[in-house]
């Protein structure tokens, strides 16, 4: 009788084995990752490393970043992927990302990674802004094309201009920090405030001023230059827009709780196949050997402005408050 239990313990092991259910080992990933593409990046994690499970807590990388600061001193993710450089740097500097090395990280392209010692941040892409413009709605309101910054001052494109709120979107505070470091502090927030008299309204998604504006809700976003190119792509009446001194940002992994299973999500998210994944998203990505032409994506390297990521960090919060103090009042509600 005893080793007819023994027996039926045992086969229920393996049974439970075979169907996976004992090796999963979830990882708690957060992510600023677009929606349309987290599945496709779990997925190919988990073909690669079948006894590892990632769940997404998505949001935009304000929220992101808020809430692993809150969290702090007793933190929930264990791995923070596809999150702006500059809130990484701003983790780090609060000690929530723990210093790692992953596998394979001569690989990379070392101007996108954490410049400091000890990094504890790695580079998975680069992301751009551009102006999204529909050319139907334009032609309809006679809105010429903007050349400038300083053209969407002018009269003729109230309530026309949306833009993410950089207190909720990475790639909102990203294009905040360029005027204020290629402008300078006085002139830059003198013309932000004349930019909104024009803005509609600030969306709380860095693609979603580029989406209002391929669907016709608006003629100008200001917005993620990869998501034009995509809709353009897909037959919306955009043109991408590049002006000088236009934001840019690297997109970035980290570790916040060094387990052999968060380690492993770090090792494979600077992988050749994961960049492979990333390059069809993002133009530019971190790893040397991989490269490819993104059609309708703009040539974003004549235009880039001059980043400095830790400074972006570092001024984040005051940034923030000064910036919502002065135009929350026009942002969308939150869901």
């Amino acid at each position: 009788m005893k080793m007819k239990l023994i027996n039926v313990a045992l086969a229920t092991v393996f049974t439970l084995a075979a169907t996976g259910v004992m090796a999963k080992q979830q990882v708690i990933v957060y992510t600023a990752f677009e929606t349309d593409i987290l599945a496709k990046y779990k997925n190919a994690f988990e073909q690669e490393n079948p006894e590892i499970e990632i769940k997404w807590v998505r949001d935009s990388t304000g929220i992101i970043t808020a809430k692993l600061l809150a969290e702090k001193n007793n933190p929930r993710a264990e791995v923070v992927w596809g999150v702006a450089g500059s809130s990484m740097a701003l983790l780090k500097n609060e000690g929530i990302l723990k210093t790692y090395t992953p596998k394979n990280l001569s690989a990379l392209n070392n101007a996108l990674n954490d410049p400091q010692p000890n990094q504890a941040w790695f580079g998975n892409d680069a992301y751009f802004n551009a102006i999204c413009f529909n050319d139907i709605v334009a032609k309809q309101y006679h809105l010429p094309k903007p050349t400038s910054w300083d053209d969407l001052t002018k009269p003729i494109y109230k309530g026309h201009i949306a833009m993410p709120n950089p207190a909720s979107s990475g790639t909102g505070y990203m294009q905040v920090s360029a005027w204020l470091q290629t402008m300078g502090e006085s002139q830059a927030w003198d013309y932000m405030q004349k930019l909104d008299k024009n803005i509609a309204h600030y969306t709380h998604s860095g693609s979603k001023p580029c989406v209002q504006a391929g669907m016709g809700e608006v003629a100008i976003g200001i917005s993620m230059a990869s998501r034009g190119a995509k809709l353009k792509t897909q037959g919306a009446p955009l043109s991408v827009i590049l002006i000088d001194g236009i934001g840019w940002e690297s997109e970035a992994v980290g570790l916040v709780k060094a387990s052999a299973a968060a380690k492993r999500v770090v090792d494979w998210s600077i992988s050749k196949n994961a960049n492979e994944l990333y390059i069809e998203m993002y133009p530019v990505v971190a790893h040397k050997d991989v490269k490819a032409t993104v059609q309708n994506f703009p040539n974003v390297k004549k235009a880039m402005a001059d980043m400095d990521f830790a400074r972006m960090g570092d001024e984040r919060a005051a940034v923030l408050k000064k910036w919502s103090e002065k135009f929350d009042s026009k942002s969308e509600p939150k869901n």
